[in-house]
């Protein structure tokens, strides 16, 4: 269940209202005090987060939002390379150095019963009797003060906040106006339709053309260079490599002082970028990239991610 970009925070008892964390969206299958991670797209990530496979929990299946800790807030940026690690030996030593903790805010089935059509304040609840309470799992805390808890988030730099009706059944893959987040940072994801590499580099990545999904095609929304550093060009290269395409996938003409010396690919692969929303060119103000979403495809950004 998705929560819909929300105007104006809703106030009253109906409502509940939670942390919005910086993290991967993930479901979590127990059994036996074993988990297996399932991520948005139904990619199995349990071998990406090894601390999580055991979690001393009934059986059932969680829902919530694995989180990296960088300075002591969640960073996308510092779970970015936890995400699509595919190999064991390299995700337990990085399970070691750079730990991830399960921040669980649903419960949707308890042993072999399915509570998602309960209202949310039931299956709270019983959520919060299951208390796993370690270091690697967790509750957060739900507020009935929304104001207050936006307020909170802001000065401590968190992501934002979800407001969530107390009535409301769980509808898998909905995108409900029954759950509304409000995030402070404008950032929001795309599809990258080409590469550029780094000055004085042949291979290097040093910016990515990214991409809005319309009905139409992929529209071209402008070039990101700022982020990629570090362990980041790398990965990207790794990523981009497999999907090199011979002509730009945009549905428009890209610009030449864009295209000149750009590596196009498939749009497949999507990334997360901070931005100050758009131009009067209808492109991406001062851009900044954020990481890649491996937990998402093009196809959910029509949905409007």
């Amino acid at each position: 269940m998705l929560a819909t970009r929300g105007d104006r925070l809703p106030a009253g008892a109906e409502w509940c209202h939670e942390v919005k964390w910086d993290g991967m969206r993930v479901l979590a299958e127990v059994t036996s005090g074993r988990a297996r991670l399932w991520s948005r797209n139904e990619n199995d990530v349990t071998v990406s987060f090894p601390e999580l496979a055991g979690l001393d929990v009934p059986d059932g299946l969680l829902d919530g939002e694995v989180v990296a800790l960088d300075a002591g807030r969640p960073s996308f940026g510092a779970l970015a390379e936890r995400m699509h690690q595919r190999n064991a030996r390299r995700a337990a030593a990085l399970a070691e150095s750079r730990p991830v903790t399960l921040l669980v805010f649903d419960l949707l089935r308890e042993g072999d019963r399915d509570l998602t059509g309960l209202p949310l304040e039931q299956r709270r609840a019983r959520l919060e009797r299951l208390d796993p309470a370690t270091a690697s799992c967790q509750v957060p805390a739900a507020y009935d003060d929304g104001e207050m808890l936006l307020e909170a988030t802001r000065q401590q730099q968190l992501e934002g906040v979800v407001s969530k009706r107390l009535s409301s059944r769980y509808v898998p893959g909905a995108r409900s106006p029954h759950w509304l987040k409000f995030p402070h940072r404008p950032r929001s994801s795309w599809v990258v339709g080409g590469w550029r590499p780094e000055t004085g580099s042949t291979d290097r990545v040093g910016a990515v053309l990214v991409g809005e999904v319309t009905p139409a095609g992929l529209v071209f929304r402008g070039r990101v260079g700022s982020g990629i550093a570090g362990r980041t060009a790398p990965v990207l290269r790794a990523l981009l490599a497999p999907l090199a395409a011979e002509r730009s996938p945009f549905v428009d003409p890209v610009p030449r002082v864009d295209a000149v010396g750009t590596r196009w690919v498939r749009p497949e692969l999507v990334v997360d970028v901070e931005s100050l929303g758009f131009s009067h060119h209808d492109r991406l103000r001062q851009p900044s990239f954020r990481g890649v979403r491996t937990d998402l495809t093009p196809a959910d950004l029509a949905g409007g991610e």
